[in-house]
């Protein structure tokens, strides 16, 4: 019996007009993380794929801000989207 992988996904968001920090805009297990991955690549957004970060991420609650301790890790994050995006 082989055992099934369990898909997860966190999506962020961050509007610096409304928010001091990234927030938690949709997270889930199985079919949701599907979504969320499958939209986020229909709408071209970048997936990154950290095991450890969804886990802390995965702890936090939909429209919670990240807590400090992960500010260094999701802006790496978003670095890394900055740079993609000016590439593009």
């Amino acid at each position: 019996m082989t055992k099934k992988h369990i898909q997860k996904a966190v999506s962020l968001t961050y509007d610096q007009n409304k928010h001091h920090a990234p927030i938690v805009s949709a997270k889930g297990n199985g079919a949701i993380a599907e979504a969320i991955l499958r939209i986020g690549k229909e709408n071209n957004i970048p997936i990154q794929e950290d095991p450890s970060l969804l886990e802390l991420l995965g702890n936090l609650n939909v429209n919670e801000t990240i807590p400090d301790e992960l500010y260094t890790a999701v802006a790496e994050i978003f670095a890394f989207i900055y740079q993609l995006d000016q590439k593009m």
